[in-house]
């Protein structure tokens, strides 16, 4: 596949990266975090207009795709800005094609949540149970941004078919318990139903689920690209302005090769989270397996990354002050959110045929 960004979307990522340098620098960031409501940043993302790209035009968004939420998800990676709402409820639209009112309301900010562990990719969920009215009973731990929902989309059966069904999360039945995450610029909430009344949505199951796997793949890896790439401007500035002996460490041969390794890291994990973008977008044959590269080898070398950026700091690295933290912390939960890379390199195995 020979393929680029065109010049929309590098202006696209422009003007998305000069509108979170405005909006979220790391002070604001610490604020929302230490408020534990990032209500505000939500709001002005709606308000801004930005919540409708990677939407269809069909489905009352802005148009773009797969790897206009690529850049996204990049973008709010690299400034650390809450993004669990905007990535649940861009995984879950796709379900809620036929139902234009519920699109319309999510794209204008109402979050719309998979009721699925953030700990498993969304094409291994649980199944809970419905009665033959579609009330709902069951409990699923730890649904990402499940304290934001409006709507809850839901896996159920009353019979041998599992279903997805649609659920108002402001219902009383609907028990939610937040819990707070080393990383808070996302969070995870258990949920707990009761004979909840549902709505079916019609979609073929296994189709949504296997796209959500794939889409919400490729957009851990984009941002844990773009964490990866603050982490190693970081190690860059600071291994410029630090001295020892006299000199700046960035002199340092070992420093130099640690941050080359940084450098390198990035850059190939750019080429690998696009392809993968582009190729589930266009559906080619294997893009399963370019999904499951991406999200196992980019999430994973973003920790290595992360892991080099504290050794160029040294102690200061460490420090709540600084702001590396921040984004050592994101790339450990998104080495984890959605499956484990140990797990999406047992899929590649498998669609290769090794197993």
């Amino acid at each position: 596949m020979l393929w680029r960004l065109t010049d929309e979307q590098q202006l696209y990522a422009e003007t998305l990266q000069n509108w979170l340098d405005k909006v979220a620098g790391s002070t604001q960031v610490r604020e929302w975090m230490d408020s534990g409501d990032p209500g505000v940043f939500e709001g002005r993302y709606v308000t801004d207009g930005l919540s409708g790209v990677g939407v269809g035009e069909e489905l009352g968004g802005q148009g773009g795709g797969l790897v206009e939420l690529a850049l996204t998800a990049e973008a709010l990676g690299g400034s650390a800005a809450p993004s669990g709402a905007w990535l649940a409820t861009v995984l879950a639209i796709p379900a809620l094609a036929k139902r234009p009112d519920e699109v319309a309301l999510a794209v204008g900010g109402a979050t719309v949540t998979s009721c699925f562990p953030a700990e498993v990719a969304p094409d291994q969920v649980p199944i809970l149970r419905a009665d033959s009215a579609g009330r709902i009973t069951g409990s699923v731990r730890r649904v990402l941004a499940a304290d934001r929902a409006v709507h809850l989309l839901v896996l159920a059966q009353s019979d041998d078919t599992p279903q997805l069904r649609l659920v108002q999360a402001s219902d009383d039945r609907v028990a939610i318990s937040s819990h707070q995450l080393l990383d808070r610029s996302r969070s995870v909430a258990d949920v707990r139903m009761n004979s909840v009344p549902s709505e079916a949505v019609e979609i073929d199951v296994r189709e949504f689920l296997d796209g959500a796997a794939a889409r919400g793949a490729v957009l851990i890896a984009a941002d844990s690209l773009g964490a990866a790439e603050r982490m190693l401007n970081l190690s860059r500035d600071y291994s410029l302005e630090r001295k020892q002996f006299g000199v700046p460490i960035g002199s340092f041969q070992a420093v130099k090769h640690a941050l080359a390794q940084m450098v390198v890291a990035v850059e190939a994990a750019r080429s690998v989270v696009y392809f993968a973008a582009a190729s589930v977008e266009g559906g080619t044959d294997e893009h399963l397996l370019h999904a499951a590269a991406a999200k196992a080898q980019v999430t994973a070398e973003a920790v290595r990354t992360a892991d080099s950026a504290l050794t160029v700091h040294g102690a200061v690295g460490y420090t709540w002050e600084h702001d590396l933290h921040l984004f050592y912390k994101r790339a450990r939960l998104n080495e984890q959110l959605f499956g484990a890379p140990q797990a999406w390199n047992e899929r590649i195995a498998r669609g290769l045929g090794l197993f």
